[in-house]
């Protein structure tokens, strides 16, 4: 897992913790910066997965070549 993934993950939670906090106090200014801490959150979270699945595709090809590589010296 990527370390943006995680990061992301947390500002979510954080951001979403508070907003929820600027809603039940009538706190419009927490309610904002909660928001964008989500929205943050959010795209960190997008960018650790993009990450995760280009080096899981990069891993495959490699190990695809090796197959490959394999296979043909045997025979």
């Amino acid at each position: 897992m990527d370390k943006d993934t995680v990061k992301g993950t947390i500002d979510d939670a954080a951001g979403r913790a508070k907003r929820q906090v600027g809603e039940w106090t009538g706190d419009t200014g927490a309610q904002v910066e909660g928001a964008a801490q989500q929205v943050k959150g959010k795209v960190e979270k997008a960018m650790g997965n993009m990450k995760d699945a280009a080096r899981d595709a990069q891993k495959d090809s490699e190990r695809d070549r090796e197959t490959t590589t394999n296979d043909r010296e045997r025979r």
